[in-house]
């Protein structure tokens, strides 16, 4: 299955929804991620430059979903996974969950988790 680096939990607070007061407000969004990656390098050096820094993941997460007014969670989880694959070389593979809290009664929170693979990697 190999090494995963994850960020669970990360509370951000953007434009998000379909209907018309969803676009006149910031709701809160929960997002968790699980990267592959080959930890062993930095392990064995013991050296953080040969890491998946997940402090660095976070911030453009953070980044790209405040600055955002996506209708679908989807797309908000499409594009999250673009972006680390993207910018994160060391990731061989995310998956992304997004959760929009409260968002149906009765269910603490409702959303996505899609997976992605860098091309040409099986991760």
């Amino acid at each position: 299955m190999g090494d995963r680096v994850f960020v669970h939990g990360l509370e951000l607070y953007c434009v998000i929804g379909v209907q018309p007061w969803e676009r006149e407000v910031t709701q809160k969004v929960r997002i968790d991620l699980q990267m592959t990656a080959d930890c062993r390098p930095a392990a064995s050096a013991d050296d953080s430059s040969l890491t998946l820094d997940y402090k660095a993941v976070s911030k453009r997460v953070q980044r790209l979903v405040e600055g955002s007014t996506f209708q679908l969670v989807e797309t908000m989880a499409e594009r999250i996974a673009a972006a680390i694959l993207a910018d994160f070389p060391r990731a061989d593979s995310v998956t992304v969950r997004v959760a929009k809290p409260g968002a149906v009664r009765f269910a603490e929170a409702v959303g996505v988790e899609i997976e992605r693979k860098r091309e040409g990697r099986s991760g």
